[in-house]
């Protein structure tokens, strides 16, 4: 196992692609047994102090792989989403590449100074005052007295601590702690910064302040790695992602290339895909229904064949077969569509009702279509609830987490909706 760092860039001539970061083969087993845990460690520990501890492959009773074999390069100016279920190894990953904890096997080449933001504040002594861990923090993260006396306005400004700077961190809000703990990591003017959630804490003032940040250093030729179960914040920020799962490095490659097979693998149940694009459901007994029964419900192109994958920017139909036992003229669908990524927000919600269009449906069955010239939706999964009453109140049948994939023609990273558009010069005579 090898970690290397080296505080300044070569001195031959450097290049905006250069690899400042090289995770070589890296692979790191912890012990789930804690009794075991300890002995192991004090096992290795003394094997290193006596030089005789070689490298293993090879698992002790009740060790497991956090990481397995992962290999990787980050380029100056790149910033890299890191994307996987909890307990997929990312924090792991961090931790080995920020040196606070040693790989098992592999090799870890930094290029400069690495700035790790996992948890905001987690290094401050909460008896020691704002100022006095701006220090401490600053010097751990190397830097000299003198830089951290030229930077120290700065941290404060930014930080927007005020007059609390000289009382003990243990008095600080948990947002006060945020700010300082970003402020003091990202004015060491690292080559490389470590990401890992802490942009979900705070305000939204203060996050919107923190992006700023980010995107100004990112533009000044930093690079990133960052941490995101918010798959809009990594296709925002990153042009390149890998994808870790149980340990394993699964994929490589352009971030809307990664996101997409990590959505689709978050919906495995017992091992199989989930189907996307249509159900059908048993209809009901003459005590269950309420007057309509949803038999099936399918997404369809412009010809009626049943698709998939729906297509932004594309003609689409929500078709929804039903059957009536009684006419009405008052049959109002209530549509709402929501994310299944980030923070499962509602996208889109439509009804017949607030559209003033009710339904008139006589006995038998027929189908309702919902019919979207262009379909708005950035690539991704949804989930569509829908519910169909009788006037706005009364409901006679409905159907909950219906799945669909959204995928994408064009590169539609940075969109939160698809925007139909055409280009045109007018040329001036």
């Amino acid at each position: 196992m090898t970690i290397s760092m080296t505080d300044q860039p070569s001195s031959s001539k450097t290049e905006d692609s250069e690899v400042i970061l090289s995770v070589e083969g890296v692979s790191k087993k912890f012990c789930r047994d804690l009794k075991r845990s300890l002995f192991y460690g004090v096992q290795d520990i003394a094997s290193d102090l006596l030089g005789i501890r070689e490298k293993s492959d090879k698992l002790r009773t009740k060790e497991f792989w956090a990481l397995d074999n992962v290999s990787f390069e980050l380029r100056r100016g790149e910033a890299l989403g890191l994307v996987g279920k909890n307990g997929s190894g990312k924090s792991t990953l961090l931790r080995i590449i920020a040196g606070l904890i040693k790989p098992d096997l592999g090799t870890v080449r930094v290029k400069g100074r690495v700035a790790p933001l996992i948890a905001l504040g987690a290094g401050f002594n909460p008896i020691l005052t704002g100022r006095e861990n701006i220090y401490a923090n600053m010097s751990i993260l190397g830097l000299s007295k003198q830089e951290i006396d030229d930077r120290f306005d700065e941290v404060v400004e930014f930080a927007e601590i005020g007059d609390a700077i000289d009382s003990p961190v243990q008095t600080y809000s948990s947002g006060m702690a945020a700010r300082l703990g970003f402020a003091s990591a990202i004015h060491t003017e690292p080559d490389i910064l470590l990401i890992d959630e802490v942009l979900a804490v705070g305000d939204v003032r203060f996050r919107q302040k923190c992006q700023r940040r980010l995107y100004a250093l990112l533009q000044a030729g930093k690079s990133f790695i960052l941490v995101s179960h918010n798959s809009q914040s990594i296709l925002n920020v990153c042009q390149s992602a890998i994808y870790l799962s149980n340990g394993n490095l699964i994929e490589v490659g352009s971030t809307h290339e990664i996101m997409t097979i990590y959505e689709e693998d978050l919906f495995f149940l017992n091992g199989r895909k989930q189907s996307f694009g249509s159900i059908f459901l048993p209809e009901k007994t003459k005590s269950e229904s309420f007057g309509l029964d949803i038999l099936s419900v399918q997404f369809q192109d412009v010809l009626g064949n049943t698709i998939e994958s729906l297509v932004s920017g594309e003609q689409t139909i929500l078709s929804i077969e039903c059957q009536i036992h009684k006419e009405s003229k008052n049959i109002n669908l209530f549509v709402a569509i929501r994310e299944m990524m980030g923070e499962n927000d509602l996208v889109l919600h439509i009804s017949s009702f607030n559209d003033n269009q009710p339904l008139a449906l006589p006995p038998g069955k027929h189908h309702i279509q919902l019919q979207l010239p262009y379909l708005g939706l950035k690539p991704g999964l949804y989930n569509l609830d829908f519910s169909i009453k009788e006037g706005s109140l009364y409901e006679l049948d409905k159907v909950s987490s219906f799945r669909f994939k959204v995928i994408g023609k064009e590169s539609m990273s940075r969109c939160l909706f698809y925007q139909p558009r055409a280009w045109k010069v007018l040329i001036n005579k």
